[in-house]
């Protein structure tokens, strides 16, 4: 069937292009993307002339190693192309079947504060750690011996590590309570702005799930307007056949292809940001962060065989949770130097 076929070669494109975005915006490993981008070329040297090889290499380089605006410029064409079709078409056949006006304006507001988180995300301080302020950062929290080690110097910004911080590469300095560095915001996520990423990233994947609610709504509706489940069809030998869900679904595609195409879009953007959404709201009520948590699993499967009999295993323990709500707290007003000295 001619929309079976279209539909899963739409959904695999999705699906390849969600995959890479993924493996694009995440952390630089050894044999990473751009490692294995350098190996495919090598692969293609026999047809790819050499001049344009090393400018793909650089390009690269730039794109993935480097901050730059590129994904903030893809996050904002997608999230426009997504609000302008949801504005041209599903809010105007709403409004004629007599939607309810708060429901359809729910996109908008939520859109309105993914905006402005977004902005305060992206042009907050993180907390990056300088040599005026690096005194006072190194007493807020306490090294816990495993993950982070008292006395280590940062080569670049030649200052100690703070406990709960790290080295940015593609900013190139040292942010206190590092979580990552996120490309869709062009900016390091911190200990100052990581309350403003978690109401981004809420707002982003409740707006996406607005647009799915409404436009699965509206399709619905259409559906039980015309009667379509109580109808029939004469196939191609000449028979009268009920209508099913496929043919049903064929219809609306064929009749509305831009908002069927925009609903597949949105439902898996909804399930790829409210998985992450709950992945970075279980980090912040066991007061975690992303870099903590993939440090403790290597650590973990590290050491988790002693190469000496008098090797002491060491157990890795959150020592910064504080219980829920004080944890939940702490990711919207960060510690500074007199709270500590107050509880202690």
């Amino acid at each position: 069937m001619d929309f079976l076929t279209l539909f899963l070669v739409y959904l695999c494109s999705v699906l390849a292009a969600a995959a890479l975005l993924c493996v694009c915006s995440g952390r630089r490993r050894g044999g990473g993307f751009l490692s294995q981008s350098f190996h495919l070329l090598q692969v293609l040297s026999f047809v790819i002339p050499t001049q344009l090889q090393s400018v793909t290499q650089r390009a690269l380089h730039r794109l993935f190693h480097t901050r730059n605006c590129l994904f903030v410029v893809l996050h904002i064409t997608l999230q426009a192309a997504v609000f302008g079709e949801y504005t041209w078409e599903v809010f105007v056949y709403c409004w004629e079947l007599q939607f309810h006006l708060l429901l359809l304006l729910l996109p908008y507001l939520l859109l309105a504060g993914n905006v402005g988180f977004f902005l305060l995300c992206s042009r907050a301080n993180p907390g990056i750690i300088t040599k005026s302020n690096h005194a006072s950062l190194v007493k807020i929290y306490a090294y816990d011996g495993v993950l982070f080690q008292r006395g280590i110097v940062c080569p670049t910004c030649n200052v100690e590590k703070p406990a709960r911080s790290k080295h940015c590469s593609l900013c190139g300095r040292c942010v206190h309570r590092f979580d990552h560095h996120c490309v869709w915001v062009n900016n390091c996520i911190g200990a100052a702005n990581a309350g403003y990423f978690c109401l981004y990233l809420g707002s982003l994947s409740a707006a996406a799930a607005a647009i799915a609610a409404v436009t699965a709504a509206l399709l619905i509706q259409l559906g039980l307007l015309f009667r379509a489940m109580h109808s029939t069809y004469i196939d191609e030998q000449g028979h009268e056949q009920p209508v099913e869900v496929l043919f049903l679904l064929q219809h609306l595609f064929l009749a509305f292809p831009r908002i069927v195409f925009m609903l597949g879009f949105v439902i898996l953007l909804t399930l790829v940001l409210g998985s992450y959404c709950c992945f970075y709201l279980y980090l912040a009520l066991t007061n975690q962060t992303s870099n903590e948590w993939c440090k403790s699993r290597r650590y973990g499967w590290s050491h988790h065989l002693t190469l000496q009999p008098h090797d002491r295993q060491v157990v890795y323990k959150n020592i910064y949770s504080k219980g829920v709500w004080k944890n939940l707290q702490e990711l919207f007003k960060p510690p500074t130097v007199l709270e500590r000295k107050k509880k202690t």
